[in-house]
């Protein structure tokens, strides 16, 4: 059936399953339909006055392209019209509550990994929806276990929604000649097999000293604990990663570290780890901060930022491992780049 099966589709047979179910599925058919119309924004470029060219900061302080902007009005527009009840955005300063009756609440990061749109590399489109609660002013300090679906879409030689409706994980493909999302591939499995790990070696001194066990335990391959040799990959853009670990397996590292601004982590938890955690999770892998179980956490403010690690579970595991017993880092004997020294401890 893979191929045949359209997206309105397996939305409409998902929207009989519970009181919920109507309104989640009305907003991700609403996001699919901002994703082609952010996808042709992409795909023309500068022929259409859309660039990857900054254009200030957001509320946040990151730095802010004309796509993130445009990509962010097209979502909204698209999503404007549904009962929602409350919707976020990475380009909002606060959240916007829109129909206190709505079952739903939508958190969105609209464009992912904008800093690669001049050179032409994947980015995307990631989005969390969670149950409205009494009080809307809660809406997005909720656990990331509380997400009724999540999902992402990447904007790259293929057009590809990543979906998660709670019970596994598919992918559709845009159909350009059909004008619809076709299902690609159903009850995606994050492969337990890992010769693969991706996060900015660029950082190493600043890293915390179990990532840096880690991450040399990786490049010590056969001669390592891991007993295996492993290949690097690192893109710069979260939906790009993620989907690389959901089609063949690896782990993705954006820890925090000693940097002004780095210390909580990068990544925001309401629109960015959280709905990769679910995913990651109902695809049978793993979502921590190297300490914690991502979907335990609940945000105390819309952008609060946290560390991620992602990816096959026995590697998250092994991170875990190596952040809770100094002992393990104290005993690492991977000799690539190792501290040395008169003034290193």
């Amino acid at each position: 059936m893979t191929g045949q099966i359209r997206l309105d589709e397996h939305l409409q047979r998902y929207s009989t399953t519970a009181p919920h179910a109507p309104a989640v599925s009305g907003a991700i058919d609403a996001i699919a339909s901002a994703a082609t119309e952010i996808a042709d924004l992409i795909a023309t470029g500068d022929l259409a006055d859309a660039s990857g060219l900054t254009t200030g900061r957001n509320s946040d302080g990151d730095l802010q392209r004309d796509l993130d902007v445009q990509a962010d009005m097209i979502l909204r527009r698209r999503l404007g019209s549904l009962p929602i009840a409350a919707l976020a955005s990475e380009e909002m300063r606060e959240p916007q509550i829109c129909d206190r009756e709505a079952k739903i609440c939508v958190a969105i990061d609209p464009l992912d990994g904008s800093s690669n749109i001049d050179i032409n590399m994947t980015v995307g489109t990631i989005f969390s929806i969670l149950p409205a609660p009494d009080d809307l002013d809660l809406a997005f300090h909720q656990r990331g276990s509380a997400q009724l679906a999540a999902g992402f879409v990447t904007y790259g030689p293929q057009t590809s929604l990543v979906l998660t409706l709670g019970d596994g994980v598919d992918i559709f493909t845009f159909d350009r000649r059909a004008d619809c999302f076709r299902l690609a591939r159903s009850g995606v499995q994050v492969s337990e097999a890992c010769d693969e790990f991706s996060i900015n070696v660029s950082n190493r001194r600043h890293w915390d000293p179990p990532v840096r066990a880690f991450v040399d335990e990786c490049l010590a391959g056969v001669d390592g604990p891991a007993n295996r040799n492993f290949n690097m990959r690192w893109i710069g853009s979260l939906v790009a990663e993620a989907y690389r670990i959901l089609t063949r397996g690896g782990i993705f590292l954006y820890p925090s570290d000693a940097r002004p601004g780095y210390g909580d982590g990068r990544l925001r938890l309401t629109y960015e780890a959280h709905p990769m955690a679910m995913i990651m999770e109902q695809a049978g892998g793993s979502a921590s901060t190297g300490r914690e179980r991502i979907l335990d956490l609940s945000a105390q403010s819309l952008h609060q930022r946290v560390p991620l690690v992602m990816g096959s579970s026995a590697e998250v595991c092994r991170v875990e491992e190596l952040h809770c017993d100094p002992l393990l880092v104290a005993s690492g004997s991977a000799p690539l780049f190792a501290r040395r020294g008169f003034f290193r401890v």
